[in-house]
């Protein structure tokens, strides 16, 4: 099968995002698949729009080129909507109605977290199905791992590509401070790894640039602890990246940070993460144990995604004979505007060959 991934993939840090298109455009390849991030080839199988923001940097085509793309070369190809992403994440107020607005174009849709289910950012009557992320094993893995003696300072980490407040600064802020304290400060270390807020700066921990792959995963493994204090976290990967890493997690309860690290850490309620650290620090070998079960890894999540392609390919004519999109009102008026903007496109082009011909 043909698969088009909206999303040109980055070779240095560039978020969760990248890692999971990279991840599945490599299982894709393995299995003879082809993949492209372009709607140019007229016989592509499955779309797969990752973000209908086609005018953010690294998305190489969003819902309307998709529509587009159904309507003038290929009403075949079927059309699956990650959904990875809410207005909730970073206090915005737009991003809720585009998401649901583009589900207009999917067949089928795909959370990554099943909490973002229960918001308004889809068309309810459509298939759907929650895939959780998973990174790399043979990256991101404990064999380099020294466990915990108990004794000296137990070494906390995070990591975030984004540096916006809600990736759980206020936490850090506070974990930082508390580093300064005499009951603290000889106890814990904390390391940070990304970027930080304009303005915003650590006084007691240390802070390392943006880093991927196996230097970051070399980088995680030197510590004995992770920390996600995330706000609405649709799903991300750094928790994931922590965890496999062999490093048991105290994490905020809020979006779908429970549901990846339930039964691998300890829960902690907005900023009151102290509790959460003590239990951690008394139960550490308990966690550290429960850590080889871990089960969100990149194999599972590719799995899940090429039988879902599978599964939609085998069910493609019924699909098609169901889908709105080529029935409604809507269609038939972007198909008119397609097709008058095809139209001017091929007037434009016969008069600037033809220079002297007149109207």
């Amino acid at each position: 099968m043909k698969v088009a991934i909206g999303f040109d993939v980055k070779d240095s840090s560039w978020g969760g995002g990248n890692q999971f298109v990279k991840t599945l455009v490599e299982a894709l390849k393995v299995k003879g698949h082809e993949v492209t991030n372009t709607l140019i080839d007229k016989d592509i199988d499955i779309i797969l729009m990752i973000d209908p923001r086609s005018y953010n940097d690294g998305v190489t085509f969003g819902s309307l080129e998709i529509i587009k793309y159904l309507i003038l070369k290929n009403k075949n190809a079927l059309v699956i909507h990650r959904i990875n992403e809410c207005d909730e994440r970073k206090n915005t107020f737009h991003m809720n109605k585009l998401l649901k607005w583009s589900n207009y174009c999917a067949d089928f849709t795909v959370f990554i977290g099943s909490w973002l289910k229960n918001l308004d950012i889809y068309l309810t009557d459509k298939p759907s199905k929650v895939i959780l992320n998973g990174a790399d094993k043979k990256i991101f893995n404990s064999h380099k791992k020294k466990s915990w003696n108990g004794t000296n300072p137990i070494r906390l980490v995070t990591h975030h590509w984004s540096p916006n407040k809600m990736k759980g600064f206020d936490v850090y802020q506070k974990l930082d401070s508390l580093l300064s304290t005499s009951d603290w400060k000889n106890k814990v270390e904390f390391t940070y790894i990304g970027n930080l807020p304009k303005g915003f700066s650590f006084k007691n921990t240390k802070h390392l640039s943006p880093m991927n792959g196996r230097k970051l995963a070399l980088e995680l493994s030197k510590n004995d602890l992770y920390i996600s204090a995330s706000i609405n976290e649709p799903a991300g990967m750094h928790h994931i990246e922590g965890i496999l890493c062999g490093l048991p997690i105290i994490y905020r309860n809020s979006g779908a940070l429970p549901e990846y690290c339930r039964d691998f850490g300890v829960s902690f309620e907005n900023q009151d993460f102290l509790p959460a650290l003590k239990k951690m620090i008394k139960d550490y070998s308990k966690f550290k144990k429960n850590i080889i079960q871990y089960p969100h890894d990149s194999e599972k999540m590719t799995s899940e995604y090429l039988t879902l392609f599978s599964q939609l390919l085998k069910n493609r004519r019924k699909i098609i004979e169901k889908r709105f999109l080529l029935k409604s009102p809507f269609y038939l008026f972007l198909n008119l505007l397609f097709l008058i903007l095809k139209f001017r496109n091929i007037v434009k082009l016969f008069y600037k060959k033809n220079p002297n011909k007149n109207l």
